[in-house]
């Protein structure tokens, strides 16, 4: 089970910072919880905490020279639970919902990626000292913010026609990939000249502890970074030169391999960036995805037809289907989806996260020739026919699309960053543990020789 915590705890990190719950069996006997941080209206319960730290002190075992002081790694995974907090906040508080089936979809999806039942994997669960429950929260937090993140870039990110064709002229004749990591010395939108020279002070000393062998990058990134990957090391992964911010481009393509930036002042504050490797773009392999062909009835909530009804019909709809009726005609006499309907819901070839995460795991989790059961997503309530799956080969096609999926991955990445800056710079946070509040010791190496 450490395995697979350590998977779902990899992927949240990297997509949104959500901590997933970890062995906890001491504090079960504590009859008062202690509270490590104030956030708004909410806390961070230390069990809470002790449970992030564990499952971070587990990723990095055998690797703990990497990791700062105990008071300093407390800081950031504090800093980590507060943006959850806030995220899950934001998303509420615009009409996110995420619902208890749509939580049983992913927790049925996350046990077949892993080879089991959900039965196998409550118990698994329980055997490592958590509670099921807390993983169940764990994983609503993660959708809710998902939902957040794509509410968002479809308000904040576009891409124009014009910076396709240009990424697309880049990329002619260009065969290498970087593998990236950053530190991140963030300052406020409207920075003071004090903050800005404090931060610059600050990037300048670890710059210099880099340069003096003191400390390696990776260690570097958990310590100082600012950065939502701070304790992935600040690994921005692989990257097309298109992927990289034009500012940064050129001076990525002049550093050897291992080799550091000088201190760079971006949107964001002042980051150092380092080339960990280079590959020829052959040497990825193949881009395999995996695809599925399916059908779906949908049944919309909304113009006089509230959740209970649309989720009767749909439940009745599903029941007709497990009777012998055919999918196809149930979906060309009843289904709301004006783009399948007449084709018997047929959706054709897709990805898993092309109609949205919910939908997607809801497929993947199905076998060739099963229908689900009625499926709640923002469109209205789902009952899906999984025909058939293929690992997909997208190479060149549709060449366009990808390069316009890249440039919003991008913007979508920078501008969350900022959002998440500007949320936790607005809030109201009160943390009870650790140095006081901004005030640690290392997080301000000097500079100089």
């Amino acid at each position: 089970m450490k395995t697979l915590l350590a998977c779902v705890l990899a992927a949240t990190l990297t997509a949104s910072p959500v901590l997933l719950p970890s062995i906890a069996r001491a504090q079960s006997v504590q009859p008062i919880e202690g509270i490590a941080a104030v956030v708004d209206e909410d806390v961070v319960l230390r069990s809470e905490l002790d449970r992030a730290m564990a499952n971070v002190l587990s990723q990095y075992a055998g690797r703990e020279d990497q990791l700062p002081p105990r008071e300093i790694l407390e800081r950031q995974v504090i800093e980590r639970l507060v943006l959850v907090k806030l995220q899950v906040a934001r998303a509420n508080a615009t009409g996110v919902r995420i619902n208890d089936q749509e939580v049983d979809q992913a927790v049925s999806a996350l046990a077949a990626q892993n080879g089991m039942t959900v039965e196998q994997l409550a118990q698994q669960v329980a055997r490592d000292g958590s509670s099921f429950a807390e993983f169940r929260s764990s994983i609503r937090d993660e959708l809710t913010i998902q939902r957040l993140r794509q509410r968002f870039a479809q308000s904040r990110v576009s891409v124009s026609e014009a910076e396709i064709d240009a990424a697309m002229q880049a990329q002619q004749g260009a065969g290498e990939q970087y593998r990236l990591a950053h530190i991140l010395v963030a300052v406020p939108e409207a920075a003071t000249p004090e903050q800005l020279q404090i931060a610059q002070q600050k990037i300048e000393g670890v710059k210099s502890l880099l340069d003096r062998g003191e400390m390696d990058f990776a260690a570097a990134a958990v310590r100082y970074s600012d950065s939502p990957n701070a304790l992935e090391g600040g690994d921005l992964g692989w990257r097309n030169l298109d992927e990289i911010p034009t500012a940064f481009a050129q001076l990525v393509r002049g550093l050897q391999p291992g080799g550091v930036s000088a201190p760079l002042r971006g949107p964001s504050g002042y980051q150092l960036l380092q080339l960990v490797e280079v590959r020829d773009a052959s040497q990825a392999g193949p881009n395999l995805v995996t695809q599925y062909r399916a059908g779906h009835i949908l049944v919309r909530v909304g113009n006089g037809v509230d959740e209970a009804e649309a989720k009767a019909a749909a439940d009745t709809l599903r029941a007709r289907i497990a009777g012998g009726a055919d999918f196809a005609e149930v979906a060309r006499e009843s289904s709301q989806d004006a783009s399948s309907q007449a084709r018997g819901g047929d959706l054709g070839w897709f990805t898993a996260d092309q109609f949205g995460p919910e939908f997607g795991s809801a497929v993947a989790a199905l076998a060739d020739g099963e229908v689900s059961q009625p499926l709640r997503t923002e469109a209205g309530w789902h009952i899906i026919r999984r025909d058939e799956s293929r690992q997909a080969d997208v190479g060149n096609s549709d060449l366009r699309v990808q390069v316009s999926e890249t440039i919003g991955r991008r913007k979508l990445e920078d501008e969350w960053n900022r959002f998440l800056r500007e949320m936790r710079g607005e809030a109201f946070v009160d943390v009870r543990v650790g140095p006081a509040a901004e005030t640690q010791e290392s997080q301000a190496p000097a500079t100089g020789g």
